[in-house]
């Protein structure tokens, strides 16, 4: 079973890779003792993506996937967008983000609540460029903090044809549309073309 490290701290995200990724032994940085925060400048999420990948990658030699994923919101010129983990602060709580996005579209229409999960994955792999892939899942912002499953900004991002917000749905429906299950099976399909 070939072994990638998927450039994360994040056991939530772990979960949804390694039900994605069954085939791959799939490491997280902590597993494999990688303790460095790469600096994520990138103006984009694909350029943060790159940025991670490759500088895990030059640290333990084995192919890396790295995401950089977040919530776009239209209404707020879609913000949170690539500064989605680090808005209202790297530290504060997702309850208290997702409380304060809510309060900011206090009395604001369904059709202006559009949004959407943004996920850009790069697959780098020693002496080989660099590839990237992304995947996107549209809905609104609810009105409501609701569900129990997934993190971060899942409870209040709702899907109108499902009635549900994505911490509503479980692993397996989510994994089938949500943003970073359509891009890892676009990194799936990269990894078996490197085979």
């Amino acid at each position: 079973m070939k072994t990638i490290v998927f450039a994360t701290k994040n056991m939530g995200k772990m979960k949804e890779i390694r039900a994605k990724l069954p085939d791959y032994d799939v490491k997280s940085m902590e597993e494999e003792a990688i303790d460095i925060d790469v600096e994520e400048n990138g103006t984009t999420f694909e350029e943060n993506a790159v940025i991670k990948a490759e500088a895990i990658m030059n640290i333990c030699n084995q192919i890396v996937v790295a995401d950089d994923s977040g919530l776009e919101i239209d209404y707020l010129d879609k913000a949170p967008g690539v500064l989605s983990a680090r808005y209202l602060g790297h530290d504060t709580p997702y309850d208290y983000k997702n409380r304060k996005i809510l309060e900011q579209l206090e009395g604001v229409p369904e059709d202006k609540r559009t949004a959407r999960f943004v996920c850009a994955m790069a697959v780098a792999c020693p002496g080989k460029e660099t590839k990237v892939v992304r995947g996107t899942i549209e809905g609104i912002i609810g009105y409501e903090i609701a569900g129990e499953n997934g993190f971060g900004y899942d409870p209040i991002f709702y899907l109108p044809e499902l009635k549900k917000t994505t911490a509503e749905l479980s692993m397996e429906e989510k994994n089938k549309i949500s943003h970073r299950g359509k891009a890892l099976d676009e990194v799936r399909k990269i990894l078996e073309e490197m085979e």
